[in-house]
């Protein structure tokens, strides 16, 4: 009794030092962790696989429910448990065949893409002198006259995604308020090499609906100066792009259950849905089977946290966000129960760390039509709401995010910076649960974007695995951490 009494004290002291030295309790787990994650080749085989024998996965496509059955395949080989696809109703929206033809002053075709969700053209095409502008301000300011009946082009200078998308989402609404009878827009890159990016696009509410297409860089710029230069340019635009009945479609689920309070979780993952070209490599195979191997390799080194790890699969990220809302339904008053969300979905280039917050303010983001914040040196998580701020965070649970980013201080992968979140999880932060968007060094992602050269082969193994090693390690140590971040005042 007198031997057990002293035993017990220097426990409960070590429990008490621990929150404040999570860096040193987690030490050797997390090296163990890394040394997995860039030891490993099993998550670049998966991600090869759902690349080059699945292939893009559009919602309400069959390829996308192949990937869904091979994906809880997957989950339980590799021993996770609780591996479930509950259902969700996804938008179906199919392409079809399109094009768009300059007829005047050549004859030239253009190197254009359907933006997701648009309608299509009648049969025989959309006929129409185009206006070339560069803002909202600049089309409100030619006014109805010289805008009805023709094909506005927004060409907007490059500033970032989060600063140009607004014409693609809101592009075709605000042109057809001035009588406009289709729109371009020139692709959401900054590089291009005669590549149009795709994306989704949303129509406003009691105003009429008009096709909506990208162009190339190139063709945007070329158009341009023709105008500029007083030669008007005549176009055709010919989109078979229609909406079907909604589809039945599925978010996908397994666990590593919790050893004290499996009732808490900690929720990481990304979007299984891509845009129905390229691979859907970078967005967002990486994310998932990224997400997925952390949490195998916590699985496969027999490391048990106290919360139950939960990796999801969300479906229709990208023109709809039913599956992120889809979950939050199906976790209900479990709510409460969630400790942090981690989401990845800016690519699988270089981690720089983590954006970091709390819910409420990004409720509002989700959905393909959503902007994305660039902080500086990296891409920023998705699901920011237009004008949102980061939500507030106390200062000692932002501080032990920070403590948890110095595990990560090896592989320079563990920067923690205000505004975390994305389009997935962005219902569960509205609802108060702290959010994690990984942050990488971005430079490409916007090369590929949306498009045809979303494949495999630009994923840098080393780089992949060191974004499963930056996942395996936040996610571990927010799951079997004493306390949780919101208990941090």
């Amino acid at each position: 009794m007198t031997k057990t009494l002293p035993l017990l004290l220097l426990a409960g002291a070590l429990v008490a030092a621990a929150p404040n030295n999570i860096s040193e309790l987690y030490r050797e787990p997390s090296q163990k962790l890394i040394h997995a994650a860039l030891a490993d080749e099993e998550g670049l085989q998966r991600l090869q696989y759902l690349c080059d024998r699945i292939g893009n996965r559009v919602s309400g496509s069959a390829s996308l429910e192949r990937a869904i059955v091979w994906a809880a395949a997957e989950m339980k080989k590799a021993g996770l448990e609780n591996v479930q696809t509950p259902p969700v109703k996804v938008p179906k929206w199919v392409r079809g065949r399109e094009s768009a033809l300059m007829l005047e002053p050549v004859q030239k075709p253009l190197t254009m893409i359907g933006l997701g969700m648009s309608i299509g053209t009648p049969n025989e095409g959309i006929t129409g002198s185009v206006v070339t502008v560069k803002s909202f301000d600049e089309l409100n300011a030619l006014g109805r006259d010289k805008v009805a009946g023709r094909i506005v082009l927004f060409n907007p200078a490059w500033e970032g995604y989060g600063q140009t998308v607004m014409y693609r989402t809101g592009g075709a609404s605000a042109a057809a308020k001035l009588g406009a009878v289709a729109v371009l827009v020139r692709s959401m890159t900054g590089v291009s090499l005669q590549t149009p990016h795709t994306g989704a696009m949303n129509y406003e509410d009691g105003v009429a609906k008009i096709p909506a297409a990208a162009v190339s860089v190139e063709d945007a710029a070329m158009i341009e100066r023709i105008v500029k230069s007083g030669t008007p340019v005549q176009v055709r635009l010919t989109m078979e792009a229609h909406q079907e009945p909604d589809a039945d479609s599925h978010n996908v689920i397994g666990e590593i259950r919790g050893r004290e309070k499996p009732e808490e979780v900690v929720v990481l993952g990304g979007h299984i849905d891509s845009w129905d070209i390229g691979q859907g490599a970078n967005d967002d195979g990486s994310g998932i089977m990224a997400t997925f191997q952390a949490v195998a390799l916590i699985k496969k080194l027999g490391l048990q946290p106290r919360r139950t790890i939960r990796v999801v699969f969300w479906v229709n990220e990208e023109n709809g966000g039913a599956g992120g809302k889809a979950y939050r339904a199906m976790v209900g008053d479990a709510i409460k129960n969630h400790v942090a969300a981690i989401e990845m979905d800016g690519g699988a280039e270089k981690p720089v760390g983590f954006g970091f917050g709390g819910g409420g303010e990004f409720g509002a983001g989700g959905g393909g039509g959503r902007r994305r914040r660039v902080a500086p040196g990296g891409v920023a998580p998705s699901g920011l709401a237009p004008g949102a701020a980061p939500a507030k965070t106390s200062p000692a649970s932002f501080q032990r995010a920070v403590d948890i980013g110095k595990l990560l201080a090896g592989i320079e992968g563990g920067n923690m910076t205000p505004g975390g979140g994305g389009s997935d999880i962005a219902p569960l932060l509205a609802d108060g649960v702290p959010g994690f968007g990984v942050r990488t060094v971005g430079t490409h992602y916007f090369d590929w974007h949306h498009t045809n050269a979303d494949s495999f082969d630009k994923i840098v193994p080393r780089e992949f695995q060191l974004n499963v090693a930056s996942l395996a390690v936040l996610s571990y140590v927010l799951a079997d951490m004493p306390e949780r971040l919101a208990d941090l005042k």
